[in-house]
């Protein structure tokens, strides 16, 4: 797609990331002439139509939502066979990254970027929309220290119950809460759980739960309790810690 022009407007640049449902690439808009980032659903999915409505649910919630720490959704389209979103693009890493790169974090990087996570699913679980897939990959973190929690991709309204579509199960089992794992009903806190888990990575670098399969993992999800963060970080303030296992 690089080189190719949607709505004769957004200038395709170069892929910038993918997904299970979407490439993701950086392209210049030529109308207000800057640059944004066009998630675009792969071809595999254009023709089924379940999956193209996913696709755009997830343009339709994410556009209501309007916060700094959650990535702008500026526009939705499509072109022949090319379901697109128009998002703002974010400058700088993804946590995923960071945690591979750096390994360990100052106890005030973990607050921060565990505060300005909260504050952007606060204001989605305020109009009504959990984000389902809570986990590294999905927070951007700026160059200049600002957060952003990214891709909304399974987000549905809270009156939503089904964790399945189309025969798969969505979200990353790793961060997976206790109800994903059982496939009941999804609340808010799910969120909350999942960043627990997020906070628990930055910590010790690894997930709490880890096995060879997505059903052993779902499985210690349910049953089993996290070590102890003391066990990685002998000098860890009490009250982050306890906050992380209250999450």
């Amino acid at each position: 797609m690089i080189g190719e022009v949607l709505v004769n407007r957004y200038e395709i640049l170069e892929k910038i990331g993918d997904g299970g449902m979407a490439l993701v690439y950086s392209a210049k808009d030529h109308l207000l002439n800057r640059v944004v980032a066009v998630k675009v659903l792969r071809d595999q999915f254009a023709h089924d139509e379940q999956f193209v409505e996913r696709f755009r649910r997830e343009a339709r919630s994410a556009a209501s939502l309007s916060h700094p720490n959650i990535v702008n959704i500026y526009d939705v389209g499509e072109t022949g066979l090319n379901h697109f979103i128009v998002m703002e693009y974010v400058q700088g890493n993804n946590l995923h990254d960071l945690i591979r790169k750096q390994g360990q974090f100052s106890q005030g990087f973990i607050v921060n970027v565990g505060k300005q996570i909260a504050m952007g699913l606060a204001h989605a679980h305020y109009h009504g929309i959990i984000h389902r897939d809570i986990k590294p990959h999905n927070i951007l973190i700026t160059e200049e220290g600002r957060v952003k929690v990214t891709d909304f991709g399974i987000a549905q309204a809270m009156s939503a119950t089904n964790l399945t579509q189309t025969g798969m199960v969505l979200g990353s089992v790793h961060y997976f809460s206790p109800e994903q794992a059982r496939g009941v009903n999804v609340q808010a806190s799910s969120d909350l759980y999942s960043l627990g888990i997020v906070l628990y990575e930055m910590i010790t670098g690894q997930q709490p739960f880890r096995a060879d399969s997505a059903i052993a993992i779902a499985l210690k999800q349910i049953q089993e309790s996290p070590a102890p963060l003391r066990n990685f970080a002998s000098d860890l303030d009490g009250e982050l810690e306890d906050l992380i296992f209250r999450l």
